[in-house]
């Protein structure tokens, strides 16, 4: 089932999820699922559960679509359960990043090129694991929402600034998308 999606302003988006357990967490299986087709359908490349309204540390990933022959980037489809990065290395580098919670804006972000992190699959098996490139990017982007941040927290002031209005419209749920989005309501 597609979900939508929770945008800019909704505040567990602002929030660090909490830790679960995926042998226990109710229907466990059918929210990795639709996240997945969430995901898939607002064209994405990683979904955390924050985006759509669960304050859990849970999120997603699949670069595989972006895998070219004869190129050097093997492309991952994961899911990510309570991980913690415990280590970013190399020299940040900016590239261009989006998000489905804020949409049709994108900024360069800096981030390290090269992390190691500790998660849980699905089935609550630890891994620690290295990833580099767009992998560790996605990575590193789904994981702030985890802790509550988003892309645009990473901006240089005067871009941020910059971007201001955009987010401002957002928040008062003045954007289209060709996704379902939900927008928050303050009470009166």
């Amino acid at each position: 089932m597609v979900l939508p999606i929770y945008a800019y302003g909704q505040p567990v988006l602002k929030q660090e999820g909490e830790l679960i357990d995926p042998l226990t967490y109710p229907e466990f299986d059918v929210l990795v699922k639709n996240m997945f087709e969430t995901m898939y359908a607002a064209k994405g490349v990683g979904l955390a559960a924050p985006q759509i309204g669960l304050k859990i540390k849970l999120f997603i990933m699949d670069t595989m679509p972006y895998v070219e022959e004869g190129k050097d980037f093997t492309g991952i489809k994961k899911v990510f359960v309570n991980a913690s990065i415990l280590e970013e290395s190399g020299e940040e580098w900016p590239f261009e990043e989006g998000c489905l919670s804020i949409p049709d804006l994108r900024a360069d972000v800096d981030r390290h090129p090269a992390i190691k992190i500790e998660y849980m699959d699905e089935a609550g098996q630890l891994h620690i694991e290295e990833y580099a490139g767009l992998n560790a990017r996605v990575i590193q982007h789904e994981y702030d929402h985890t802790l509550g941040k988003l892309f645009i927290d990473r901006l240089k002031p005067l871009k941020k600034r910059m971007v201001q209005r955009r987010l401002d419209a957002i928040k008062k749920g003045q954007i289209e998308a060709d996704y379902k989005l939900k927008f928050y309501r303050s009470k009166p």
